[in-house]
């Protein structure tokens, strides 16, 4: 009887922690959903033109239209998660493990919808886009890499939904498979670092096609930049692959040796390159007004704090793409959830940077062609669900 209880709480906790993993990275992603309805309010609210940067239409959402999408998110993710429990702890493992399938293809189902509901042209940009990012076989425009930034900063969340899904295909939903490190979707699995190696594979591609249309050095010193992520991901996923004594006096060294040069080079790219600080000059002086920033007007203390914000959390990198660091859930988690604000942030600037471009090249748009975002939705009757 003891064996067998022991047994059964294996298989809870077993079944509870597969949840824990998927139910974590679908809340990453409705956070990321939420954050970004945010940015879109503080662009109405100040002199950016966010709708002529991504070359969106007039019927592009708004951040109340984002905000009712992170809505609808926020409750059936964690009633998803409840609806597993609960058939998982009552023993309808089959009914729980076909849950979460059926909502993956009705979100997929929802995306692909062919009809002029759900805000059909928001879902038609999207999906161009995230297959212009899939085949950079045109010339790559801004919303193209802004939205593959996007999903690097996401490729934890990608991997664990890859498990996941591995695991439903494979039926190792509360099985002892679920459990060990060498079954098919085990913690040996190849599969985890060529899921999380992508996003920064599809940006190296839009560097290389970048250069190719523009012949511009900088986008092969960017190129370089998210080449340094492929060895941090395949040295961590190679503790699975070697012996102890050679992980810990060979590789790991490797691994650190690569995070902290991945880790700097991209924070020094973050600041004189996405963001144009010229190298913190920025900060330091105020005296001309072409150096005071559209968003946040010049106030030092918000450069001070985004620029030693970024380095921390880009040190936390190396921990949330390992390959051998993900079981403890909770704190990949967390730092899933910081990497998510730091890009928040990053949008700020990268998004004021590409406006400060565009005025400074002599685009110069009329009041009376800025609506904003209140007149536009009275306006709007487009976007009904």
């Amino acid at each position: 009887m003891v064996s067998d209880m022991g047994l059964h709480l294996l298989q809870d906790w077993m079944g509870f922690s597969h949840e824990n993993e998927r139910g974590l990275a679908r809340l990453v992603l409705t956070m990321m959903v939420w954050l970004w309805g945010v940015c879109l309010w503080v662009f109405s609210q100040s002199t950016i033109n966010y709708a002529k940067i991504f070359d969106l239409d007039s019927n592009h959402l708004t951040h109340r239209e984002i905000w009712k999408c992170s809505i609808w998110m926020t409750v059936i993710v964690p009633t998803s998660m409840t609806a597993y429990l609960y058939l998982y702890s009552h023993g309808e493992v089959a009914l729980a493990a076909s849950q979460p399938v059926i909502l993956y293809v009705a979100v997929a189902l929802v995306l692909i919808f062919p009809f002029d509901i759900f805000y059909f042209s928001s879902r038609y940009f999207l999906l161009r886009t995230l297959w212009r990012i899939a085949l950079p076989l045109q010339p790559i425009s801004f919303p193209d890499f802004f939205l593959a930034d996007i999903l690097t900063s996401m490729a934890k969340v990608f991997s664990d939904l890859e498990r996941s899904v591995c695991r439903m295909v494979h039926r190792q939903v509360a099985t002892i498979a679920w459990f060990e490190a060498d079954s098919v979707c085990g913690s040996h699995s190849v599969a985890i670092p060529l899921v999380l190696v992508i996003p920064y594979i599809w940006r190296l591609l839009q560097c290389l096609r970048q250069y190719k249309d523009t012949k511009e050095k900088p986008t092969l010193f960017n190129a370089l930049k998210y080449s340094t992520a492929v060895p941090v991901i395949f040295l961590s996923a190679l503790k699975y692959h070697v012996s102890p004594d050679r992980w810990t006096y060979v590789y790991r060294r490797l691994w650190l040796f690569s995070s902290v040069v991945n880790s700097l080079y991209s924070f020094y790219w973050d600041i004189t390159r996405d963001w144009d600080l010229s190298v913190f000059t920025r900060i330091f002086k105020f005296n001309k007004p072409s150096l005071c920033t559209n968003l946040f007007y010049g106030r030092r203390w918000v450069y001070f704090w985004v620029i030693g914000s970024n380095l921390i959390l880009r040190c936390t990198w190396t921990y949330k793409l390992s390959a051998h660091l993900r079981h403890n859930y909770l704190t990949v988690f967390m730092v899933t959830a910081l990497e998510m604000l730091r890009r928040f942030q990053w949008i700020f600037f990268r998004v004021e940077n590409e406006w400060n471009k565009i005025t400074k090249s002599g685009f110069q748009i009329p009041m009376v062609d800025m609506p904003r975002e209140e007149e536009k939705l009275l306006g709007s009757t487009n976007h009904n669900v």
